[in-house]
């Protein structure tokens, strides 16, 4: 409008302006209304999911605790069901994977943690699932599956529990001088049972 040299072009040109771009202008405003509005109300329906979500959890660690095998699952299955997308439903599958372990339905437990690993966009909990499907596997004779999830141990906090699984698959196949070095560097990289590695590792000779 600094262009104009006076009042009167400035509101021809104002009132020109409005004819072209008043109806979109309009349309902006109440579209950015819509999404404020929406928005609250996204933020507010997340709220109240998340709530849900922490009841139906606590349902189930309630009856996980107890040792309700029967119930926790109804609740859990229920939890991942309605809140698939939750952390909550992450955790109840994790504690489910390790209930189903325990009383032996290891093809269970093995979907439960396949389940975490592709649905969980938490690194931490991903690498969680990873370590305890690695084990399972290695468990139950699987050791080309197990070799896939540890083939290459990431630089980070896991990379110690990564290599002491490699440690007991290249046990497994009768390679102990690869044992021995994996047991070796899982130890210097921190492992959460470093009495049980340095077991392994002081019996190869370590």
């Amino acid at each position: 409008m600094s262009t104009f040299q006076t009042e009167e072009e400035q509101v021809e040109a104002l009132k020109k302006w409005w004819q072209e771009n008043g109806k979109s202008v309009i349309a902006g405003v109440v579209i950015g209304l819509l999404v404020v509005g929406g928005g609250k109300a996204w933020i507010e329906y997340n709220r109240v999911q998340a709530e849900n979500a922490s009841a139906f959890y606590e349902g189930f660690s309630q009856a996980a605790r107890a040792g309700d095998l029967e119930k926790a699952l109804k609740r859990g299955e229920a939890l991942i069901q309605e809140y698939g997308r939750s952390t909550y439903a992450l955790f109840a599958a994790l504690e489910l994977a390790r209930l189903q372990y325990e009383a032996g339905e290891k093809d269970q437990a093995r979907e439960r943690l396949q389940w975490v690993l592709d649905n969980s966009g938490d690194s931490s909990l991903q690498k969680l699932a990873q370590v305890r499907l690695a084990r399972l596997l290695l468990d139950i004779g699987d050791l080309d599956g197990a070799e896939k999830l540890v083939a290459e141990p990431a630089g980070d906090a896991w990379q110690g529990e990564l290599l002491a699984i490699r440690g007991d698959i290249r046990l497994a196949r009768k390679d102990p001088e690869g044992a021995r070095k994996d047991y070796a560097t899982a130890l210097k990289k921190g492992v959460s049972t470093p009495a049980l590695v340095r077991m392994k590792l002081s019996e190869l000779g370590g």
